[in-house]
């Protein structure tokens, strides 16, 4: 890669739960100003489950999702006779080519490898820094979150006695318009192999981001993409800085009561000499 670029994409929420917090009853996670958040690592989940979706070979995979009959990190390493031999070898840094050759995600976001060796003390500890970096999305004003009680009229295992009293909690939110930003940076490229073509396909999981992502919390539809914005630099560091590009654009959160209004509250303010990229999602 000769040029940086930053990124950023306008979705919204309507009725689902965007991402759940554990250590609050799956409630959909909100910071101290009542503003809705969405994990990096959610959204880099995401990435990765559109990218495999477009034939591309992942690392981290789901357990829902895949697709080389492997169970588990070390077996999927290990599962290369190439990149087993490097980790006995203790070639770090030919370990670490020879996995982001193999795995888009690896070249993408990095990864720890950090296996025990079962024969004998020590083992493997290797560190990518991938040069694909993603912000915890935040909504734009505070959200409003629904909780209800569902009940279960089922029994799970035999010899039990509950009937449709047995009570859990859904949670969602109403409505939110929330912003991820992101960079990808040409240094940390170098060492990765992370390519423009490789960047080309990170836009279009963006634009996608949600399909094939349906679930519970997260009826279809629920969950939309409304804009990427893709800033391309002219040089290898950027004419500008990250934090300079995001705030360029503004989204005027007040005047968005339903997703219709998102479009004509979207701005970008002009930066010299940066062009700035505009995609609808599909």
């Amino acid at each position: 890669m000769n040029n940086k670029i930053d990124f950023a994409v306008v979705i919204s929420v309507k009725n689902a739960n965007p991402n759940g917090d554990p250590l609050n009853g799956n409630r959909p996670r909100t910071d101290f100003e009542g503003r809705g958040e969405i994990s990096d690592v959610c959204i880099k989940r995401k990435i990765r489950n559109r990218l495999q979706d477009m034939g591309e070979r992942i690392f981290v995979q789901s357990d829902d999702r895949c697709d080389d009959g492997f169970t588990n990190l070390r077996d999927r390493a290990q599962g290369d006779e190439e990149l087993k031999k490097l980790m006995k070898g203790k070639d770090a840094d030919a370990y670490m080519k020879k996995a982001c050759d193999k795995w888009i995600d690896v070249r993408s976001f990095g990864q720890v490898f950090a296996f025990k060796d079962k024969d004998k003390e020590g083992g493997v500890s290797i560190g990518v820094r991938g040069p694909v970096s993603v912000h915890t999305a935040v909504s734009v004003r505070p959200v409003d979150v629904t909780s209800m009680q569902i009940t279960k009229s089922v029994n799970g295992e035999p010899g039990e006695k509950r009937g449709s009293d047995t009570m859990g909690m859904k949670h969602r939110v109403d409505f939110g318009v929330y912003i991820i930003y992101g960079s990808i940076n040409p240094q940390l490229s170098e060492k990765t192999g992370f390519s423009d073509e490789d960047a080309e396909k990170i836009k279009q999981a963006l634009i996608s981001l949600f399909e094939n992502d349906a679930s519970s919390a997260r009826p279809d539809g629920s969950m939309e993409v409304h804009k990427v914005i893709w800033w391309k630099h002219n040089c290898r560091s950027g004419q500008y800085s990250s934090a300079k590009v995001h705030r360029s654009l503004i989204v005027n959160g007040d005047k968005i009561e339903r997703a219709d209004d998102i479009a004509g509250n979207v701005q970008l303010t002009p930066l010299d000499g940066l062009e700035a990229q505009v995609f609808d999602g599909r």
